[in-house]
């Protein structure tokens, strides 16, 4: 043989070996919990009490991460002589997610974003031996960057303790938290603190006072919250300060609260904005508690890094920087997108990037693993392998330039959203530009469109099984539940797999509770379960009842509207209820409406005896939102047929059903449950204010996620609700004058324009978010009445329509 040839196969035996040896994954082992065992023990005991009140005393707890004899997790229950239950696990999180698990199938409890049903049998149910749990799964996922948009941007302290606890209860270790970041971006205005330290106490004790959190308090969260405004916002200059932007410049970067999402992914600025100083504030208040009780479980915060998205100031003071500007994003113009994006290769980014990440460090702590997404929904400058592996190793560079252990946490989603730029040259360059082990990639839409299949498990780089689920926050019944059932134990067993670990990662939550619990309860199972006997279990422990009807109810339903085998099909709601009308609408269904009418039917007779349980009253409101979105549909296609065949007899009489009493039902019906009311949302917007102005500022923000997405309706209804307040105010208004101009193009003989009308309607949309009417934050009406009229008018019609 050649002496080239043996050398290159050498080489190459070596080479095969090395990455042979990464993908065991050393590097990942110090990614652990930071915090002791007491601390986690006292952290799962505390949120007994919050969950069960006095009936807590009956469970004793205990952390001991000698347990588990590897990185995995581990809770172990037992019965004590005197009717307690004692759980002992290797984290917080193992031990809340044991508890959970009894709780659920021993107990017949119940705990979701809709409500609890936590009727526990007395005494407890005694267990015969040692329950032992645990997941084959490093990493339990949550969140996506655009939920912090769509959902939890208006939350207080309150609604993130209670969604941390649901974490914990459902096993997740491995949080996103990117609440603050802005702060540690920008210098607070010269203006406002330019006088003296007093007067930026006097400012913070406002702030402090409204989010009910005083100067006088002596807790370390408070102390460390004092400590770092001092330190962030007088004598320490920020990121984009130290760098020489001016204020104006940093305000017109920053886009207003609903939008920041895709702020921080370089997709869109200044829309929404500017953001108030107060809001800097607060978000760090919350951002400190968030951390400290995610870490308190024995969780593993991910924490954001820096991804070469620039405010245009930057051109100015560093003129010979390899910036460009990116095209337009999604339908807007550069005055909001075309953002501009600093070359990872050029020094600028790592000097900017080690900057912002040791300010992250420095306030935030740190767990080593971080979240930054180059080229979200946007094509890179150069599909040259060397220029995408350049790249991802410089962004990697100015991670590891302050914490040499840092992992990167990447999104998989712009491999799916660009396939035709990203094949596999390009995935593979981008992916093997950072150390094997050192980055994890999201394989973030793997229920629908798993890219580890494709991409040799991602070229050795570990993985983790994500369900998307959600588009945009959208109302809706919908899931894939053969799917998520499957698709987590076929990443296992792929060859050569290097899954560590199972993700949640909706774009908005509070919707389809049964999805996420089937998803999360995955992660601890060591195979797929009976879909037809775990909805059984699941209703009976939802609703603490054992009536047929229940479970005839979700068998039907799990084999319908939650179980969407439609390839590559995405869950966007397309109904016409929520989508500007038109002519030429998706009226498509991916499941026989005859299942979802029959469980409705069914949830209907069970209401008399379940009324007095939230978890019910959502479901019969929900499950009945959804019969009156499928016949909404069918509505729709008799007024567009009654106008094509020229018969304005019809179109009046489907409108005005339509317009006159199914969509006000369905208001009045929204209105009567405290889960489905536009006036919660925009209360809480607004309570994040400190005077009028910042209330309008976000009231405007709120309204506008929900409907025109962008000033001119750039992504209309992508964010699309089914609340009461909407109903009535935006797509009913939408509605009628459709139908209105339909009936006055048969009158006058004219064609219908779908540019006049878009014209026009785009006004009532627009008013819509001006309008600044406050809505009910409280449920009107009585819910089973409600639900009971609509049925009686209804359900014969949906009978009818089907044959």
């Amino acid at each position: 043989m050649p002496l080239r040839k043996s050398c290159s196969l050498f080489l190459f035996l070596i080479l095969s070996f090395f990455l042979t040896a990464q993908c065991k994954f050393p590097t990942l082992d110090h990614i652990k919990p930071r915090t002791s065992d007491k601390v986690q023990t006292r952290a799962v005991s505390e949120l007994l009490k919050r969950l069960l009140g006095n009936r807590s005393a009956e469970f004793f707890v205990s952390v001991n991460r000698s347990l588990s004899n590897n990185s995995l997790e581990v809770c172990e229950l037992r019965s004590t002589k005197n009717n307690k239950v004692f759980a002992s696990g290797s984290t917080g999180v193992a031990v809340a997610t044991g508890i959970y698990n009894y709780l659920k199938y021993f107990c017949g409890c119940h705990v979701s974003w809709s409500g609890d049903q936590l009727d526990l049998p007395s005494p407890l149910p005694k267990l015969s031996g040692v329950l032992r749990i645990s997941s084959q799964h490093r990493f339990r996922y949550y969140q996506n960057v655009c939920t912090f948009s769509y959902s939890s941007v208006w939350w207080d302290w309150p609604r993130w303790e209670r969604e941390i606890d649901w974490m914990a209860l459902n096993g997740i270790n491995l949080p996103l938290a990117f609440t603050g970041q802005e702060a540690l971006w920008q210098e607070v205005r010269g203006k406002l603190f330019s006088g003296s330290f007093l007067s930026f106490c006097q400012y913070i004790t406002v702030v402090l006072i409204k989010t009910r959190c005083l100067l006088v308090c002596c807790c370390q969260v408070c102390q460390k919250l004092i400590f770092d405004y001092q330190v962030l916002f007088f004598p320490y200059v920020q990121v984009y300060r130290a760098l020489g932007l001016n204020q104006s410049e940093i305000e017109e970067f920053f886009s207003g609260p609903a939008f920041l999402a895709w702020n921080r992914m370089g997709n869109m600025f200044k829309f929404g904005g500017p953001l108030p100083q107060s809001w800097h504030v607060n978000q760090l208040y919350l951002q400190f508690k968030i951390l400290e009780r995610m870490r308190s479980f024995g969780m593993v915060p991910v924490l954001p890094a820096f991804s070469g998205n620039v405010p245009k100031g930057i051109l100015r003071l560093y003129p010979d920087a390899n910036i460009t500007r990116l095209a337009p994003w999604s339908h807007f113009n550069c005055s909001f997108s075309c953002s501009y994006i600093l070359d990872p290769r050029d020094p600028l980014f790592l000097q900017i990037g080690s900057l912002f990440l040791s300010l992250v460090m420095k306030h935030f702590g740190t767990d080593h693993i971080y979240n930054t997404d180059t080229f979200n929904e946007m094509n890179p400058p150069s599909s040259d392998p060397a220029y995408l592996s350049a790249v991802s190793s410089s962004v990697f560079s100015s991670m590891t330039a302050v914490d040499p252990q840092a992992v990167w946490l990447m999104q998989g989603w712009l491999f799916i959203n660009n396939a035709t730029f990203w094949k596999p040259a390009q995935i593979r360059a981008l992916l093997h530009g950072v150390p094997l082990g050192r980055m994890i990639v999201l394989d973030l839409f793997a229920e629908t469109e798993p890219m580890f299949s494709s991409t040799e498990s991602f070229y050795g780089q570990p993985f983790i099984w994500c369900m998307l689920h959600n588009f945009g926050g959208n109302s809706g019944l919908f899931g894939t539940v053969d799917s998520i059932n499957s698709g987590p134990f076929k990443a296992i067993q792929f060859p050569n797999s290097t899954l560590v670990g199972l993700g949640i990662a909706p774009e908005g939550i509070g919707q389809n509770p049964v999805v996420y619990e089937l998803m999360s309860e995955l992660a601890w199972r060591k195979e797929p379960v009976n879909l037809s006997k775990w909805a059984t279990l699941y209703a009976m422990r939802r609703y603490g009842s054992t009536l047929e009807n229940l479970s005839a109810a979700w068998t039907l339903l799990f084999r319908s509207v939650y179980n969407c085998t439609i390839p590559h099909y995405k869950n966007h709601n397309h109904s016409p209820l929520v989508r500007r009308p038109s002519v030429h609408m998706n009226t498509s269904l991916w499941y026989d409406p005859a299942d979802l009418f029959k469980a409705w039917k069914l949830i209907v007779e069970a209401a008399p005896a379940l009324m007095s349980r939230e978890t019910f009253r959502y479901d019969l409101v929900d499950v009945t939102r959804q019969a009156l979105q499928v016949l909404t549909t069918s509505f729709y296609q008799d007024i567009v047929g009654a106008f094509q065949k020229q018969k304005i007899s019809e179109l009046l009489a489907a409108g005005g059903v339509l317009i006159y009493d199914l969509l006000p039902e369905l208001s009045r019906l929204l209105n009567s449950d405290r889960n489905f009311l536009l006036g919660t949302w925009l209360e809480q917007a607004r309570s994040q204010a400190l005077d009028e102005g910042e209330a309008q500022l976000y009231d405007i923000n709120a309204r506008n996620q929900l409907t025109l997405w962008g000033p001119s309706g750039e992504i209309l209804d992508y964010a699309s609700k089914e609340w009461g307040g909407l109903m009535e105010d935006y797509y009913a208004q939408r509605w009628g004058l459709f139908v209105h101009m339909l009936v006055e193009c048969l009158d006058s003989g004219r064609p219908f324009k779908q540019d006049t009308f878009n014209q026009a309607v785009f006004q009532v949309e627009k008013g819509f978010v001006y309008n600044s009417r406050r809505y009910p934050t409280k449920p009107q009406g009585d819910t089973y009445e409600i639900a009971l009229r609509i049925f009686l008018k209804y359900y014969p019609q949906a009978l009818e329509r089907l044959k």
